[in-house]
């Protein structure tokens, strides 16, 4: 071998390494698959080439990759182009091999298969190569075709690169010695490269599939969680995008990776993961006496029991008049009783309206509750004579806002303690160490009011600021809620303003939140047309 030949070989095996390590560093899978047939065709200078995978039922080969450098074709991989060849059968109908189409032989016997020119090769099969190169006129000389085996000696794909040039003239040569060794060593490498990103893939999509499946779980737990679980993720990577995106103010210099985006998505799913551990008649909690069933039916019996009592009190008094047959007497007791009963009936819809919890209730509405308990009495199933309402009725009557009570509110706001709880026992890998605190911060508040942690804006990171702004514009415009109808935007984003002004959110991602338009394409994606009061 002459100086010259060492030395090119020299640096086509370091060319080789390099190549290696690059591989190992690819994460996308179509990315990876098309620097694998490059590389191949850069090292061998071959003038095109083409990557086949194998099947999941290992039945054929697919086409993944497809280029010729001299007819300018970039098929598969990033291109968006499909390579649109049926599969390669490995074996006929009869279980037999087929040997007749170089790739499959190759895959089926794993040996590399160096061809001088397939016009005079013997054993195999290449009208489908004639009838391109008719189309295309192209001339498919010498082929050299390399199966892909991984660490576990498992084929998972077929290299094959097409017309060797020679590195002076340019002119099609056979592929060499040295040229064959390279494309193993570089099959070899690119196949445990591919392995391991598939893996790596496969146990992504196993933990996004968890993750799902914890939200599916709360989601048939309460069908006014699920959206919710799904709406936040949505709008969280929507409000991170548009931060991206800015060039200038407070928010110019923060970027994100895929990687980065990846963590973002999977925190998002996971924010409320804690809610499995919730009351379903907590979270459904649809008006203010609920816990398995309203019990505003029970104070609607109580009510009855009460106008039966006054009819049958009236008619007693009656019946004891008719000796003196007294019938100005008999209808003022008549016209007590109605307007008892219409007393009655205006407490009984009063106190139902109470029930249903939907404006923040005055003080004077809340103390004519406690009147009622403290004035009506009534003879329970026991014939005891005891208070119309208990004490746990008036506190849950009067609850000032919304349908839950302290206690429950507690309840409820324990889910972001055990989500934390839940995701800090968790073995996180680098890329996702984030995920708790992103997921863990959507309560707290920019001046340190909020919960679990009274965390501040300085000690909270960006995504985590960001969720917070996500998850309370969802919860106001949600309308599948038991207990409130979704607000319009314009609505919502008026009391966001508030949020803002008072500490509560974060003013900068707020002014990117609106001024990028963000609500109104989670307007459309998201919100019924009713609610869409505002235009781009």
């Amino acid at each position: 071998m002459s100086k010259e030949s060492t030395l090119n070989l020299f640096r086509r095996l370091e060319q080789l390494n390099g190549i290696g390590a690059a591989l190992s560093r690819e994460r996308d899978i179509d990315r990876l698959l098309e620097n694998i047939l490059e590389a191949a065709k850069a090292i061998t200078g071959a003038d095109g080439g083409t990557l086949y995978s194998v099947t999941e039922d290992q039945s054929a080969l697919k086409f993944e990759i497809l280029r010729t450098d001299s007819l300018g074709i970039r098929l598969g991989g990033t291109t968006g182009k499909p390579v649109d060849f049926p599969n390669l059968p490995l074996r006929h109908a009869d279980g037999t091999p087929n040997d007749s189409l170089v790739a499959a032989h190759a895959a089926i016997h794993d040996r590399t298969v160096n061809i001088a020119d397939a016009y005079r090769a013997e054993g195999f099969d290449f009208s489908g190569t004639r009838a391109f190169d008719v189309r295309s006129g192209y001339r498919s000389q010498s082929f050299l075709t390399v199966p892909m085996r991984n660490h576990d000696h498992e084929l998972i794909g077929v290299l094959q690169l097409i017309n060797a040039r020679d590195a002076d003239t340019g002119d099609v040569t056979v592929f060499s010695e040295a040229d064959q060794s390279l494309a193993e060593s570089l099959a070899s490498q690119a196949a445990i490269a591919l392995t391991n990103r598939l893996l790596i893939t496969q146990l992504e999509r196993l933990f996004e599939s968890f993750v799902n499946l914890i939200n599916l779980a709360i989601d048939e737990k309460s069908p006014y969680t699920g959206g919710h679980c799904q709406r936040v993720p949505a709008l969280t990577m929507m409000l991170a995008e548009a931060a991206h995106a800015v060039e200038h103010g407070p928010l110019a210099s923060f970027r994100m990776t895929d990687r980065d985006r990846h963590e973002l998505k999977m925190a998002g799913l996971l924010h409320d993961c804690g809610k499995i551990t919730t009351p379903v008649h907590v979270v459904d909690k649809a008006t203010k006496l609920q816990t398995i069933f309203d019990r505003i039916g029970l104070v609607d019996t109580r009510f009855e029991v009460l106008k039966r009592d006054a009819e049958l009190a009236a008619l007693r008094r009656q019946l004891a008049l008719r000796p003196v047959v007294d019938a100005r007497a008999e209808g003022r007791e008549l016209h007590g009783m109605h307007q008892e009963i219409q007393a009655l009936q205006d407490d009984r819809e009063f106190l139902r309206r109470c029930n249903t919890g939907t404006e923040a209730m005055r003080p004077e509405d809340q103390q004519r509750v406690r009147d009622i308990a403290a004035t009506r009495h009534w003879r329970n199933p026991q014939g005891v004579q005891t208070s119309f309402l208990t004490a746990e009725e008036v506190e849950n009557l009067t609850i000032r806002s919304g349908t839950l009570n302290q206690a429950e509110r507690d309840t409820i706001n324990y889910h972001i303690v055990a989500t934390i709880k839940m995701l800090e026992t968790l073995p996180w890998p680098r890329h996702l160490k984030n995920v708790p605190e992103y997921a863990g911060g959507h309560h707290e508040r920019m001046d340190g009011k909020g919960y679990p942690r009274g965390l501040t804006r300085d000690q909270m990171s960006q995504q985590a600021r960001m969720m917070g702004i996500a998850d309370i514009f969802e919860a106001l415009t949600a309308a599948d809620r038991p207990y409130k109808s979704g607000m319009t935007l314009s609505e919502a984003l008026a009391i966001m303003r508030r949020m803002r002004d008072n500490g509560h959110v974060d003013p900068d991602l707020f002014d990117v939140f609106v001024s990028e338009g963000v609500h109104l394409r989670y307007a459309q994606a998201f919100l019924d047309p009713s609610q869409r009061d505002l235009s781009p």
